[in-house]
């Protein structure tokens, strides 16, 4: 079997960063982005961020939601997510979430302003396009869930899941 050099410019790479989202009896904790973002400023998105040299999925998710929302909680792997972009590096995003204490008050940071939210709220707000098929799929029990998201020709983001969960377009 023939092997491939890791320096082949063929081979895709990947950035790996982790999502967080944390509940709290119904509602999710997200991160409304500051004004000042380059991407998603003013947008609902999880708590998140890249897993720096050394760190373990886990222990970059545990560091980020504690840097982003002064917040600490168990956390639990519940998607793996492969964003590929017409051009090199994509992200190999891990999603994780966890149960915060009832009295659990982010504190907010440069990242943005942590805001525990209902389900029913989430339609009326700015969410990352992302979310809408992603939350229901991970916030209720099951198995680990796999998904590919990338850009059609028109640009639009395509989401397949893994076998179990179907394929969809987001116009």
């Amino acid at each position: 079997m023939a092997t491939t050099p890791l320096n082949d410019s063929r081979r895709y790479a990947v950035i790996p960063r982790t999502l967080i989202f944390l509940r709290r009896g119904q509602e999710v904790l997200l991160l409304r982005g500051a004004e000042g973002k380059r991407l998603w400023a003013g947008r609902y998105n999880g708590v998140g961020g890249h897993i720096e040299a050394g760190e373990s999925p886990l222990e970059s998710a545990r560091r980020e939601l504690r840097e982003e929302t002064g917040l600490e909680a168990d956390l639990a792997l519940r998607a793996v997510i492969h964003v590929t972009f017409p051009h090199p590096p994509g992200v190999m995003l891990f999603v994780f979430v966890g149960e915060a204490p009832p009295d659990a008050h982010p504190r907010p940071s440069a990242e943005g302003v942590a805001e525990w939210i209902a389900p029913e709220q989430w339609a009326a707000l700015p969410l990352v396009d992302d979310l809408p098929q992603l939350l229901p799929r991970i916030l209720e029990p099951g198995p680990l869930r796999f998904a590919r998201y990338f850009f059609d020709e028109a640009g639009r983001l395509t989401i397949e899941w893994g076998a179990d969960d179907g394929a969809s377009s987001l116009a």
